[in-house]
């Protein structure tokens, strides 16, 4: 499946990147399966999207839970928690 990424944040800035295109393979269905075959590359990856770490994540922009499935061609944004005051 093809996607477009993003990182936004402290995630780019973690990550040295605010986007690249990939094909991931045919075990990757979810966010979740997502995040953990990107924490796959090692270091900063792991550190960056380890799945204990709360995200936020847009499927073609639109806020999504982990679960959600991927479909293809789709851009998938990862945002770190957001907090104000």
């Amino acid at each position: 499946m093809k996607l477009e990424l993003r990182f936004f944040a402290s995630l780019r800035e973690g990550l040295g990147l605010s986007g690249e295109s990939i094909t991931t393979p045919p075990e990757v269905k979810t966010i979740a399966d997502l995040r953990d075959y990107l924490a796959q590359r090692g270091n900063p990856w792991v550190e960056v999207l380890a799945s204990a770490k709360v995200i936020r994540c847009a499927l073609n922009q639109e806020m999504v839970a982990d679960s959600t499935l991927l479909v293809d061609g789709a851009e998938v944004a990862f945002f770190p928690p957001v907090t104000g005051g």
